[in-house]
């Protein structure tokens, strides 16, 4: 009997133990069902918005060593107008720009998204931002084009986007002709590479957004777009369904935004078949060439030399004279590297040096530079920016606005918000005790800065180390 009760004892902590885990887990399963908690104030506070986008030849891209592109100034207005800074995600697979976004990683996903139900169910879409239908790309032969419609593509591959609307509107003709159409959903292949694939002729057919074969059309000339394969669709960008005061405000941007001449330039600059055809012919349209200058194999050269990201020194020179070997600046700066008179005879060139061993002194001058805030005991993670400062104003003036941050409560080794505040006000302290290398009128310096180290994230979004 006491061995019976035992057993029983037993059985009823097992019992116990299995209902208290199946809670836990119910319980955690049901947490990681709930959606990532980010709204407007959050936002507001952190001074920031993470957006996702496409890197392709419209959307973001690096042209001439600038980053442009349709969704690009348009999201740099937004951030404008919410007063925060802007942080760009790249992805192409629309499925993993959806997980981004749900998983709090990015605040909206900036895509020319068409507006479905089934998306609807998932995400909450601003006012839509234009229209696109779905367009078959295919190849012009001697006789012409071998789909004439829609039905024709029975028995056809087509490839398109992963998880795009295109995929979903073949889906749809499958069923509706009764008839097979091999799909071919490709995640890593945007539009635009898989119509370049069309005219090279290593695939046949491709259904994707009109308005991006529309500009590709005049560009690759043995293709034809005349095949719609849906109706018009509205297209616009996503926000989490828990961001409702994002949303409302980006709607309040847009409804005016969407009517101005600024945003009419945005739309020609990057849908026009001129414009487009212009980038697509430069040497430095880097989504084709895999270049942004003509001196990139020097910047990668010598950077090594100061254990320096290349991509940062190629965005210090495009500040500095747009990658124009021959610029002279009005104040007697000249050359890639901009080196007044007295830095040049310092390193030992003259103004008509080749732009190799202009670019040659400019590291040493950086590095020269790195080693001084070295000494200053200033972290590896701060310096750069105390170097590229420096570089602009000259180092006295940085120093001094180092010996006024450690005056006044500030961190002397820590850039932003601390020393960058008195290279931005340096002029009102010119009389300080501390001030040796008299006024400045810093904001240039501040400007530049920033202006580096963001077109420099911009670089590193898009180009290969």
């Amino acid at each position: 009997m006491v061995r019976f009760f035992n057993v029983l004892f037993r059985g009823l902590i097992f019992l116990a133990f299995l209902l208290l885990f199946s809670c836990l887990t119910n319980e955690r399963s049901n947490n990681d069902s709930v959606e990532f908690q980010r709204d407007l104030a959050d936002i507001l506070v952190d001074g920031k918005i993470v957006a996702v986008t496409d890197y392709d030849a419209i959307s973001y891209f690096i042209y001439k060593g600038k980053p442009m592109g349709y969704q690009y100034d348009m999201l740099r207005d937004l951030a404008t107008y919410l007063g925060v800074k802007l942080e760009i995600i790249t992805e192409s697979d629309i499925d993993k720009s959806f997980e981004l976004l749900k998983s709090g990683k990015v605040d909206i996903i900036a895509s020319s998204l068409a507006i479905t139900a089934p998306r609807k169910s998932e995400v909450d879409f601003t006012l839509p931002h234009g229209q696109t239908s779905q367009v078959l790309v295919q190849r012009f032969d001697e006789n012409g084009v071998k789909v004439k419609q829609p039905l024709d593509l029975a028995g056809k591959i087509v490839y398109v986007q992963k998880s795009s609307s295109g995929a979903q509107r073949l889906k749809n003709l499958k069923d509706e002709i009764g008839r097979d159409i091999t799909i071919v959903e490709l995640p890593n292949y945007d539009a635009d590479k898989l119509i370049e694939l069309v005219s090279t002729g290593e695939i046949d057919y491709v259904v994707c957004d009109q308005s991006v074969a529309q500009v590709k059309e005049n560009f690759y000339k043995n293709i034809n777009i005349d095949v719609q394969i849906g109706f018009p669709q509205e297209i616009a960008w996503a926000v989490r369904k828990t961001s409702p005061e994002l949303r409302g405000k980006i709607n309040t941007w847009l409804e005016g935004y969407l009517k101005t001449a600024h945003y009419k330039r945005i739309e020609r600059r990057y849908f026009s078949e001129n414009r487009f055809n212009k980038r697509a012919s430069s040497d430095y349209f880097y989504i084709y060439t895999g270049k942004i200058s003509p001196w990139d194999e020097y910047f990668k050269k010598y950077s090594k030399e100061i254990n320096f990201d290349w991509r940062l020194l190629a965005s210090l020179v495009y500040q500095e004279s747009r990658f124009n070997h021959n610029a002279q600046s009005k104040v007697g700066a000249k050359g890639l590297m901009q080196f007044m008179p007295a830095t040049a005879k310092f390193f030992g060139i003259s103004h008509n040096e080749k732009p190799e061993e202009q670019i040659k002194a400019g590291v040493k001058y950086i590095k020269w530079l790195d080693e001084k805030w070295a000494k200053y005991g200033v972290p590896k993670e701060e310096r750069i920016k105390f170097v590229l400062a420096s570089y602009n104003a000259g180092i006295g003036h940085v120093i001094d606005a180092r010996n006024l941050a450690q005056k006044y409560g500030k961190n002397p080794n820590v850039w932003e918000n601390n020393v960058e505040y008195f290279i931005r006000h340096k002029y009102d302290f010119a009389h300080d005790p501390v001030v040796k290398y008299g006024s400045l009128k810093g904001t240039e310096t501040y400007l530049y800065v920033k202006e580096i180290m963001d077109r420099y994230e911009h670089y590193k979004n898009i180009i290969g180390e």
